[in-house]
């Protein structure tokens, strides 16, 4: 980083937002903003201004950074903010396909230039700077949108021009992911369920084509009975409805997901709400 780089708000720093500011700081200076001071307050240790406001987060900045858990919330703080007009906006949050509709109409009475770029990767990804960064957005500020994905993520996939297909392509991704959870969930459930030790699950598999780091780490944390939070229940259920909900616009059956989603919420219900999704194991229990 030097003197002549640019400025960069984030504002949001919970489990992602946090390590994606340090990560930005290597290249940008970077200023940060929560609702909740004191979960931002830790990265004035990384060289990070912590703003009072939103507003105060983004004056001057040439890049705004939304990491938030919805888009109500999306939208009400880059209202409080009002970055200037010709602003690229990074969402990079999860919202539904008719919020990022919404959102970009947004923009656009703005004159914000806003760029579609949900992330693949919970804490340790982004800790590591190794998120994978979905992105639909105009080619105007493409160099300098690039510069933020290179800083946070390993990978950039540009889906289009138009903002909401990254959000669209989220979408179906995060089916695939609450499935393979959901999947290895139950599959230790019922061979312990039936007297098997569900330990066997994981050796039976590992090193064959149903193998993958994320079923050795959602297993991992089943069989250990450790739900340190990667990525939440409460946003699992969360993001499962607007796959869902997305699915009914678009007429198809997500059969899957929709079973999935009463699962989540039956893990929330029984009080795991803050756990890993991989809690989705304490929801076994026949009601």
């Amino acid at each position: 980083m030097t003197e002549q780089s640019p400025t960069v708000a984030v504002l949001g720093t919970g489990i992602i937002g946090a390590p994606v500011a340090r990560n930005l700081r290597r290249a940008f200076s970077v200023r940060a903003w929560n609702r909740t001071r004191a979960t931002a307050e830790p990265l004035v240790d990384n060289g990070i201004h912590v703003a009072e406001s939103a507003a105060e987060a983004v004056s001057g900045a040439q890049v705004v950074v939304t990491v938030l858990t919805d888009a109500a919330a999306v939208r009400q703080v880059i209202a409080a903010a009002a970055p200037a007009p010709g602003t690229v906006w990074i969402q990079l949050g999860t919202v539904g396909d008719a919020d990022i509709d919404e959102l970009t109409e947004f923009a656009a009475e703005r004159e914000l230039i806003l760029y579609d770029a949900p992330v693949l990767g919970t804490k340790q990804p982004a800790e590591l700077g190794r998120l994978v960064v979905l992105v639909a957005g105009p080619d105007g500020e493409r160099r300098l949108a690039t510069a933020v994905f290179d800083a946070i993520g390993s990978r950039t996939v540009w889906v289009g021009e138009l903002p909401g297909a990254a959000t669209r392509l989220k979408l179906a991704l995060n089916s695939l992911v609450f499935a393979l959870t959901h999947g290895v969930a139950e599959s230790l459930s019922l061979a312990e369920a039936l007297g098997v030790d569900p330990r066997l699950v994981v050796e039976a598999v590992s090193g064959g084509p149903l193998d993958s780091g994320f079923l050795q780490s959602k297993a991992n944390a089943a069989l250990l009975g450790d739900f340190s939070t990667a990525f939440s229940i409460a946003n699992a259920v969360k993001d499962s409805r607007l796959i869902v909900d997305a699915a009914d616009r678009a007429g198809i059956a997500v059969d899957v997901s929709a079973a999935g989603l009463e699962r989540f919420r039956r893990a929330a219900a029984a009080g795991h709400d803050a756990a890993d999704m991989a809690a989705s194991y304490l929801a076994r229990e026949v009601r």
